[in-house]
């Protein structure tokens, strides 16, 4: 159908003409209510948007001489976040003389992994970045 032809059909019906294929030849158009497709096509990846779920990344801060209950405190804060889909980066942070004893922070990573190994797993094991050593623990998928 002619373009002049179509734009007075869409006229007459009070409609719009949308190019719906413009790489196409001869071009693909459709008549329709342009306001109401897009009203629609703005609800559609509304409703898209409200049903995704945003992974954060939380993180979890321990000095190398952490007490016995307040590890289990950071475990359990960390389980929380685990449980509500989000990752977990679990840091102990160096102080002065703490540095030349970087294998006892591995362990305490280690030892945190462990208390977490029902509800999450390692994403990246436990690697220095300049005075704190960083792990990263992500949840396991739901059965």
């Amino acid at each position: 159908m002619p373009t002049r032809q179509a734009l007075n059909l869409a006229a007459e019906k009070g409609l719009d003409l949308v190019d719906i294929a413009p790489q196409a030849t001869p071009h693909v158009c459709r008549i329709m209510d342009y306001n109401k497709y897009r009203y629609e096509q703005a609800k559609r990846e509304k409703e898209a948007r409200k049903n995704q779920k945003t992974v954060d990344i939380k993180e979890v801060r321990m000095s190398m001489n952490i007490d016995t209950h307040d590890f289990d405190t950071k475990v359990n804060q960390a389980i929380k976040f685990l449980k509500g889909g989000d990752k977990v980066k679990v840091s102990v942070r160096f102080r002065g003389r703490e540095m030349a004893h970087t294998d006892l922070g591995k362990v305490l990573l280690d030892r945190f992994q462990q208390a977490c190994s029902e509800v999450g797993a390692i994403d990246k094991p436990a690697k220095m970045e300049g005075r704190s050593m960083a792990m990263f623990i992500s949840p396991k998928p739901a059965k």
